[in-house]
């Protein structure tokens, strides 16, 4: 019979099976999970104590030894594979060594805003582009790394499912399954009984249109993880049906006051006051008092709500001094006339379309509806191109089979409404097919048909024209133009020309006929060519991220609706874009009565509120009937016809006075909320100590450059320099790693870039990449190998002579294990975090601890001339064996880097007090990696 097992925490070392091994968490008394000294994650093993031959006991970690110094060079490589390879990071933040993004200073706000609170209430509703999805994430991340929470869910609208799944996996290696309508039945199909699929998948991210409806909203409310983040959170407000569904799903999560809820959206308040407040509610529902509170009883209130509530707009960031954040957005507006034969055109479209609205005056309200709606998708298809007007005219717009069918008038006006206006900012419209115009077939309708069709191309279309005069210089300037248009027709009928146009650039039109997926693969195809025109409808204006592939924007059509342009242009102008510079331009007929009432009316008000405000006010539309009356005035005035300025000279009447009052009170309500909830944000000053804190830690970009280099270059696979980045000979690499590489999917020479966003065509290479992981798993298992008898190899030990110390100095690279341990509601959970440490003792001083970039320093120094290997020997020799009268010095810096990781988490996660507590013991002895002496080099005697 075995013998009892001992008792291991995570940080022990342990002897098992005849080697060393570090215990993880998650483990129990009967069954260790084991990591071996010198492995990485994948080398990760379970052992069950009961049925091991031998008994697992204690073990000290093999100081270096003399038969293990190599050429000083290799002893910095050996210190930033250390670095590189921790996962359990002892700094301030868990999370940063699981993430294979580089957060910007000011994205960690809304994380130390969470940190702050024992259960966690945010609403991030930072501008377009400044990335709200980092930050939701990067709390998610967090929180589980802490082990505060073990299940996490994403709610968001249905098209962004697969780029928040993306995002999970590839930034944060958190793996998510999508739940919506097409999915649920296949993760449900092998469950056991009475097993939820949120239970049984601890990641989910969910359609909220899936979710909403009242049976399945009551049984994800009984198996909700306790972390949601909510995406596009100002769609689940009370209003109409399918948005009241969404907001009694988030009322019911939130009642639960131990769920950790994270709100994201652009746009919290689109203009209804009940809708916003509502919003706020979620966070703690004293904040919907702050609706009708004098200015005198807010203080506290504001107060408190400023803990809950972020806004940052782009002016907000400025005071980071961060200037690659994001780059100068230079705008333009670009003119043609509706000359020749397209005016004519025009015109004679205009006429028809009054004259079917004048015709069924005095008839009945469905007549009435449909030839307002005929008469207005004409209008907007004509604006747009000759071939989403050829289009609109042959689609017939169906009456319906009883004429008093008030429901089939309902989805009519719906449908004509989704795919002629642009909807609501909480509903914007991604239906991009040509509305139906067509309620007769008159030999008139045929011949404008006609007409339309002989337009096509620039010669007759002064509009398309004007497009190509602009993507000429664009081009010759090297931006990556996206082109925006309102309808599927307008955006092959761009394509197909300005492929013939751009004969040296790929052109791709994307549009909403293809799938999701299918969008997010024809644009990373883009991303192989030298230069790229990519003609999209706005079933891209939000959910796929452009900024990679694309500097400039052109509005080849005008939205209806203000908060459409800024998404556009947020696609390309957004965290992570590198180009300094990117552009955005306007284009519209001058003398179009369409365009001169949008841009008149709409847009020109928007930017100027924006401007001083500096805040996007949605359009206050009143579920779009101003928009509606607006353009009745464009059809039914007769004198706005082609030759007259659209911006300047179009008088819009009542409807656009009541637009005017529209804007001026949502300007007014948007001032006063500014004022109210103007909040006192975290400074840079109170960020930045953490987050250097943190980046020093674990190392950066130039670390892993430094890195990968030296280590490719040491294993016999040097990198080539290829344009502004590199070539990778993956298969020089010796076979174990390039197995290893393999099953991650890297074989052969691929190219590698270590700058975001990567090269074209390149693999960016940051500190959680498999290749960075697998080489220093590599390098740390073979110093670690008393068998290992390579020369050139990683050094564990050296000496050399140079020139920037004036006494022998020696330098300890140490590797720190610390317990954690948390306490929460009587449950202790146990991690553990390591560190990097290096200490050095010069001349007959104690030792000291040095900081990273002072052991960067000093180990990376070059020797001044070698030194004979029994003078190094004798070095080392004497160092290793001062190693035990060094050993109390050695535990007390552990211990003391002990009581600073406490005091870094419980300043960080303060309010854990209230619900729990920290502990952490160093784990002793210490780990000496690696031993080197410094001698100062002998100054070269001049000859007589």
């Amino acid at each position: 019979m075995n013998a009892p097992v001992a008792e291991f925490y995570p940080g022990n070392l342990v002897s098992a099976r005849g080697r060393e091994w570090i215990v993880l968490p998650e483990s129990t008394t009967d069954t260790l999970r084991l990591r071996p000294l010198g492995g990485g994650e994948k080398d990760e093993s379970l052992i069950y104590l009961p049925l091991e031959r031998q008994p697992v006991g204690p073990a000290t970690f093999p100081w270096p030894t003399v038969e293990q110094a190599r050429n000083h060079s290799a002893s910095q490589l050996l210190m930033d594979a250390l670095q590189l390879k921790l996962r359990s990071g002892a700094g301030p933040f868990r999370s940063f060594g699981n993430i294979a993004v580089e957060p910007r200073a000011y994205q960690l706000v809304p994380l130390l805003m969470a940190m702050k609170q024992s259960t966690v209430r945010l609403l991030i509703a930072d501008d377009v582009g400044i990335g709200k999805t980092i930050e939701g994430s990067l709390i998610a991340r967090e929180m589980l790394d802490r082990g505060e929470i073990q299940r996490m869910a994403v709610l968001c609208p249905p098209h962004l499912c697969e780029q928040w799944q993306r995002e999970l996996e590839e930034r944060f290696h958190i793996q998510a399954v999508v739940v919506r309508t097409s999915s649920a039945t296949r993760l449900e199909r092998d469950l056991p009984p009475g097993t939820s699929v949120f239970d049984a998948h601890p990641f989910t991210v969910v359609s909220l249109d899936y979710i909403k409806s009242e049976r399945r909203r009551e049984a994800f409310q009984r198996f909700c993880p306790e972390f949601v983040i909510v995406d596009e959170a100002h769609t689940c407000t009370q209003g109409g049906q399918g948005r009241q569904q969404r907001y009694q799903l988030l009322k019911g999560l939130a009642e639960n006051t131990q769920r950790h809820m994270v709100l994201l959206t652009a746009t919290p308040h689109s203009g209804d006051e009940d809708a916003f407040f509502n919003l706020l509610g979620l966070l703690r529902t004293d904040f919907t008092q702050l609706k009708d509170l004098p200015p005198s009883a807010r203080t506290d209130l504001r107060e408190d709500l400023s803990r809950h509530f972020v806004q940052r707009r782009r002016p907000d960031i400025a005071e980071w001094q961060d200037s690659s954040m994001f780059p100068d957005r230079k705008t333009a507006e670009i003119t043609y006339r509706l000359t020749g034969a397209w005016g004519q055109l025009f015109n004679d479209v205009l006429d028809y379309a009054r004259e079917l609205v004048e015709r069924s005056e005095g008839k009945g309200q469905r007549e009435q509806r449909m030839n307002w709606w005929a008469a207005l998708a004409l209008l907007r298809c004509i604006s747009s191109s000759p071939q989403a007007a050829v289009n609109a005219l042959r689609t017939r717009l169906k009456s319906g089979q009883q004429e008093d069918d008030d429901l089939s008038l309902e989805e009519l006006e719906a449908q004509a409404s989704e795919r002629v206006m642009d909807g609501l900012d909480d509903a914007l419209s991604t239906d991009d097919i040509e509305p139906a115009a067509q309620t007769e077939d008159t030999a008139r309708l045929q011949d404008l048909i006609a007409a339309a069709d002989k337009l096509a191309g620039a010669a007759n279309d002064p509009k398309l024209a004007k497009l190509y005069d602009h993507l000429q210089g664009l081009v010759k300037e090297g931006f990556q133009p996206v082109v925006f248009c309102r309808y599927i027709a307008t955006a092959h009928y761009l394509a197909d020309f300005l492929r013939g146009k751009f004969k040296h650039a790929t052109v791709k039109a994307v549009t909403g006929e293809l799938t999701p997926g299918e969008r997010e693969a024809a644009v990373a195809e883009l991303g192989d060519t030298e230069q790229r025109i990519l003609v999209a409808t706005d079933c891209l204006s939000e959910g796929i991220n452009l900024q990679s592939l694309f500097t400039a924007v052109v509005h080849y059509d005008l939205s209806w609706n203000p908060t459409r342009h800024e998404q556009r242009e947020g696609r390309v102008d957004r965290f992570g874009q590198q180009a300094k510079e990117v552009r955005s331009t306007m284009l519209y007929g001058e003398d179009n009565p369409v365009d001169g009432a949008v841009l008149q009316v709409i847009l020109r008000k928007a930017e100027s509120i924006r401007k001083e405000l500096g805040v996007l006010v949605p359009m206050p539309d009143d579920e779009g009937k101003l928009t509606q009356a607006l353009l009745n005035a464009v059809l039914l005035r007769k004198h706005n016809t082609v030759g007259k300025q659209a911006q300047i000279g179009f008088d819009f009447g009542e409807p656009a006075q009541q637009i005017e009052t529209a804007w001026q009170s949502a300007r007014e309500k948007a001032a006063k909320n500014r004022s109210i909830f103007a909040q006192r944000r975290l400074k840079p000053e109170d960020v930045l100590p953490e987050w250097r804190k943190s980046a020093a830690v674990l190392g950066g970009p130039e670390e892993v450059q430094r890195f990968v280099i030296r280590a490719m270059s040491k294993l016999g696979a040097g990198l080539e320099a290829y344009k502004s980045h590199f070539k990778a000979p993956l298969g020089e690499l010796p076979l174990a790693l390039k197995e290893r590489l393999a099953a991650e999917g890297m074989a052969g020479t691929i190219r590698i870039d270590f700058k975001q966003p990567a090269a074209q065509g390149a693999v960016l290479i940051q500190r959680t990449h498999p290749l960075v992981a697998a080489l220093a798993d590599t390098l740390l298992e073979q110093a670690l190998d008393s068998q290992n008898e390579d020369a050139d190899g990683v050094a564990r030990a050296g000496a050399a002579f140079v020139g920037n110390v004036t006494l022998k100095t020696t330098v300890l690279l140490l590797r720190l294990r610390h317990q954690l341990s948390v306490t929460r509601e009587g449950n202790t959970r146990l991690m553990l975090c390591e560190e990097t440490v290096a200490v050095s003792a010069a001349g007959t001083a104690g030792l000291a601890e040095l900081s990273l970039n002072e052991a960067r320093t000093l180990l990376g120094t070059e020797a001044v001339r070698n030194m004979p290997p029994v003078i190094r020997d004798r070095h080392i020799q004497q160092a290793v064996e001062s190693l035990p009268g060094w050993q109390g010095a050695l535990e007390d810096i552990a211990k003391a880097r002990a009581q600073a990781l406490l005091a870094d988490h419980r300043r960080v996660r303060e309010a854990a007090e209230a619900r729990g507590s920290y502990q952490v013991t160093a784990s002793l002895p210490v780990d000496v990696m690696g031993v080197y002496v410094l001698v100062p080099a002998q100054p070269t005697r001049e000859p007589t």
